[in-house]
């Protein structure tokens, strides 16, 4: 029996306070639609309410390179690579590009000469297939096959293929211009145009530029992609050759909904049991949301419901996939489900939206809202479900929402695999771009006349250098060029601000303090939070709890974890996330390191946070907020009104005069986040202090009055 091939879209929940909850009404619908009599509901083609799967032993490692369809033309391959000194690979999902090609590289002795390096979007991508290829290369994950992303290098001499973040390669570009430790450098998912990523292509590209002319050893470029605009790639690597691979995908059924509802997420719940009930448990199933609020209450939600008498017979395994969750939490989806167990991914994207960034020069908030999909994402996601078998795909929007999808300012199309495809904008023309800036600066190249792929506005790069200029990275505006304090600034893998920060610690006494802090904030979040067990996770979380706001209450965890004799069961106690605290304390270390390099001074202040508050201002002191006379926030440099984040310590206190925020964002209304209470009369000293008091709206600059008391960290 095939799943249902129509949405159950006429029963839909509302939104609760604190997420997504499921209704009475939604509950008997459910009843409803998974009726049945008996086990027999339960039974897929082969009338067995159990898995299906295969328990003699599969294919081997090499057996399974071999059936991958890039194999019978692995010679060819290699041929179009040593011919070439710059590819374009489009190879629909399923091929094998981002493993395989550069095994065939390896083997055929390119790497000799140096490494090849492969370059992903995210961490997780370059963890997960180095592990992958060290496997089917039957060596350690170091050996010869490794990666490199921020904060954590798993490589050795003996590495020649090494997959890293494209933020790890742009920093080692710092270092060596010219990149003469590979040979050749592949740059994997390059349609997704992350603002790493499009700094990449013209690093590269001037770098192979630059070993031709200086005679020495030749650097090849290969660019990756299931779908792209292949022609303003093509025209903007010179005219380079591009090579259309097979996949090997199998067909996929697509199902849209016949009307648009108003709560996708019930749609989605009701959908994903009625394919539970009608088809076979080999069929695991996987989800698109737009974030860790939908994932968490949708999980929350078909455990409940997975665990009750209706489900005895057919088990589910629910696997949530967000950025903040552990690493070995991450890895978990890659893993088979257990005999009889259907497993069930959610991944951090909606099926017809995504949350998007986009920075404002103006405000310097960064607003995420959700906006729909591309038809390009709306394809790669629809062959997630034929890489292994005939699948089926359900689209939580009508056939008419599609055709509409996202059209670019100046719309690029593709047309050779999969029909037209409409590509997303480049990151790159809608982000902050001082870190970019400050990297290319570091690199000596003119940002104004860097060859981007697609150019950023003069007034986001003019943004950017002002702030540079107001952090003391650069001596002028108009002939931006790095001063001693910009070199240091540029070593560290952070945002300029905090670059900034670290540098001037010792001056407050306070470099391990600010360390601690920033450590923790490079990560996800340390808290716990959890609808089940609210008032338990309050109480333990309110003894970190600082009365000057979120920095100090964060460092105040991370100070305790340090000194616990047992981290992991001291977390446990204290509903902090054990994974995300080592990854901080790795920072913390490769921080440190990084400092001892620039000759700062180890120093702390112990427990005077009056050090730790004002040092926050010698970077943030952009990110002012005065409390206006409706009691929100409004920034002192942008002119934007925002309330404190839920999630923060000062949450539901008496709110200060003025506060120091981290982030300014927006998703229905704007907010600031990661707050720490500051005094008025230290915004006189700030760099931009005339301006502050231009815009302030108090009468009286330096007056500050307000008692605090203890309270609950919310988070």
């Amino acid at each position: 029996m095939n799943p249902k091939t129509n949405f159950s879209g006429n029963f839909y929940g509302g939104k609760g306070e604190n997420g997504y909850k499921i209704n009475i009404n939604v509950k008997r619908k459910l009843k409803q639609v998974l009726g049945g009599d008996g086990e027999k509901r339960f039974r897929g083609e082969n009338g067995q309410g159990q898995r299906n799967r295969n328990t003699t032993a599969g294919p081997t490692l090499e057996e399974q390179r071999q059936s991958l369809p890039l194999f019978p033309v692995r010679q060819k391959i290699i041929q179009q690579i040593r011919e070439n000194d710059t590819l374009i690979f489009l190879g629909e999902t399923g091929s094998g590009k981002t493993t395989q090609i550069p095994q065939y590289v390896h083997e055929c002795g390119l790497t000799r000469n140096g490494v090849v390096a492969v370059t992903q979007p995210r961490r997780i991508a370059a963890i997960s297939v180095a592990q992958r290829v060290a496997q089917e290369k039957s060596c350690q994950v170091g050996d010869l096959v490794g990666y490199t992303v921020r904060f954590e290098d798993c490589t050795s001499d003996a590495t020649r293929i090494r997959y890293m973040t494209d933020g790890t390669l742009l920093r080692e570009a710092i270092r060596d211009r010219l990149l003469l430790v590979y040979s050749m450098i592949i740059l994997d998912e390059a349609h997704e145009r992350t603002v790493n990523t499009d700094v990449l292509f013209g690093i590269v590209k001037e770098a192979q530029k630059l070993r031709r002319e200086g005679r020495k050893p030749p650097l090849k470029i290969i660019i990756m992609s299931a779908t792209m605009d292949v022609d303003h790639f093509s025209a903007y690597f010179n005219n380079c050759k591009i090579i259309y691979l097979e996949g090997r995908t199998f067909p996929v059924k697509i199902r849209h909904v016949k009307r648009n509802e108003h709560d996708y997420v019930q749609t989605c719940l009701i959908t994903l049991f009625d394919i539970h009930r009608n088809a076979p448990l080999d069929h695991d199933i996987l989800i698109f949301l737009t974030g860790q609020e939908e994932i968490d209450a949708l999980t929350e939600q078909a455990k409940s419901i997975a665990k009750s008498a209706e489900f005895h017979d057919a088990p589910m395994k629910v696997l949530p996939l967000y950025s903040q969750l552990p690493q070995h939490k991450q890895m978990e989806v890659f893993k088979p489900a257990p005999q009889g167990v259907r497993k069930w991914n959610k991944i951090r994207h909606r099926q017809w939206g995504v949350k998007q960034k986009v920075y404002n020069t103006v405000t310097g908030m960064e607003t995420l809202k959700v906006v729909k999909i591309s038809q390009a994402q709306a394809w790669q996601r629809t062959g997630r479900a034929g890489r292994e078998s005939e699948g089926f795909c359900y689209r939580a929007y009508t056939v008419s929402e599609f055709e509409k999808m996202s059209i670019m300012t100046t719309p690029r199309y593709f047309d050779r695999i999969s029909a037209q495809r409409i590509m997303t904008t480049p990151e790159i023309l809608r982000s902050n771009l001082s870190t970019t800036v400050l990297q290319l600066l570091a690199l000596g190249i003119d940002c104004m006349n860097f060859d981007f792929m697609d150019k950023p506005s003069r007034e986001s790069l003019n943004s950017a250098i002002k702030l540079l200029y107001e952090l003391k990275a650069i001596a002028s505006i108009e002939r931006p060029t790095l001063t001693e304090a910009g070199r240091k600034m540029s070593q560290f893998p952070l945002d300029p601000r905090f670059s900034k920060i670290l540098l001037e610690a010792p001056n407050f006494g306070c470099l391990s303090e600010m360390i601690m802090i920033i450590a923790v904030l490079s990560g996800e979040n340390i808290f716990h939070s959890s609808t089940e067990k609210r008032d338990q996770i309050l109480v333990a979380h309110s003894k970190f709890v600082s009365k000057f706001g979120d920095h100090l209450t964060i460092l105040n965890a991370f100070r305790e974890f340090l000194n616990a004799e047992n981290p992991k069961a001291w977390c446990f106690k204290h509903f902090l996330n054990y994974r995300n605290l080592m990854y901080a304390n790795e920072v913390r270390k490769q921080l440190m390191e990084i400092c001892k390099r620039c000759n700062l001074n180890e120093s702390s202040c112990g427990n005077d946070f009056d050090q730790v508050r004002r040092c926050l201002l010698v970077g943030l002191f952009g990110n002012i907020g005065e409390l206006q006379k409706d009691q929100m926030y409004l920034t002192l440099t942008g002119r934007q009104k925002a309330k404190l984040h839920p999630s923060s310590a000062l949450c539901h206190k008496p709110l200060a005069d003025y506060v120091v925020y981290t982030d300014l964002v927006a998703t229905e209304r704007a907010y600031l986040k990661f707050i720490t209470i500051i005094d008025s009369e230290w915004l006189h000293d700030l760099p931009n202090a005339s301006k502050l008091r231009r815009y302030s709206t108090s009468n009286n600059f330096s007056t500050f009055h307000l008692h605090v008391h203890g309270g609950l960290f919310m988070r």
